[in-house]
């Protein structure tokens, strides 16, 4: 089991930034990647960042140049460094781990974290 707590939403206007965190607790051991991703009203979950236990990231293309994912040198902890926001950034953000158990994969969510990027 695993267990996930996010923290750092928030309202933030066009062009500003914020940073997420989210804290990995229980069997990390066996995390394989963590990442975010993100749900708007009316709309599905997507893909916003991940990063591999081996250092490798991802990134969704309405992202890249704008988001940074990173985590602690322990791998407890992921970053998601936001800048630029935009309107469309607005959603619910959610931390996402996936762990490995005799060949069998496990994802985990966090609870969500709000970010609107509004004027």
């Amino acid at each position: 089991q695993v267990q996930l707590v996010e923290s750092g939403g928030g309202l933030v206007q066009p062009g500003g930034f914020l940073r997420l965190s989210c804290a990995a607790s229980g069997s990390i051991f066996s995390i394989n990647r963590m990442g975010w991703y993100r749900q708007a009203p009316g709309k599905q979950r997507d893909m916003v960042a991940i990063i591999f236990s081996g250092g490798a990231t991802n990134y969704a293309d309405s992202v890249k140049g704008r988001f940074t994912i990173s985590r602690d040198n322990a791998g407890n902890t992921v970053y998601l460094q936001m800048n630029n926001l935009k309107p469309e950034d607005t959603a619910v953000y959610y931390c996402y781990a996936e762990a490995l158990d005799l060949g069998l994969s496990y994802d985990y969510w966090g609870q969500g974290t709000q970010v609107t990027v509004s004027s």
